[in-house]
């Protein structure tokens, strides 16, 4: 079980990190602006999801990944809490609405619980 968990969220990592080449102006929307370098932080984020989701694939460095996929995810929670606070019901793009912008910060807190998991038991 522990290995499919493990397979899921390398595939996962490196699907997603794949879309962020193939889909920057997706990604670069939920890039907060006072971030800046929008474009920088969607490739290299993209890089860095790639490179850590190979990582958990591999079983001696799946330690490793699991944290580094945690790490990784928990630093995306800037651009979705950032989401959440400037939420409007009234907006015309349903993810920068609230119950949508609180589900993307729930769902991300999941994956890094899913990541803590992995690493784990890979220990």
């Amino acid at each position: 079980m522990h290995a499919i968990a493990a397979a899921g969220l390398a595939g996962f990592l490196v699907v997603t990190g794949i879309a962020h080449f193939l889909l920057p102006g997706y990604f670069r929307r939920l890039v907060p602006v006072w971030l800046g370098r929008g474009d920088l932080l969607v490739y290299a984020g993209g890089a860095a999801e790639i490179a850590v989701g190979a990582l958990v694939l591999v079983p001696s460095a799946r330690a490793a990944g699991g944290w580094a996929a945690a790490g990784l995810i928990t630093g995306y929670l800037v651009s979705h809490a950032d989401a959440l606070r400037r939420a409007r019901a009234d907006r015309p793009r349903l993810l920068e609405r609230p119950v949508p912008a609180l589900a993307r910060l729930v769902v991300n807190v999941l994956y890094i619980g899913w990541a803590v998991s992995v690493a784990r038991f890979a220990a």
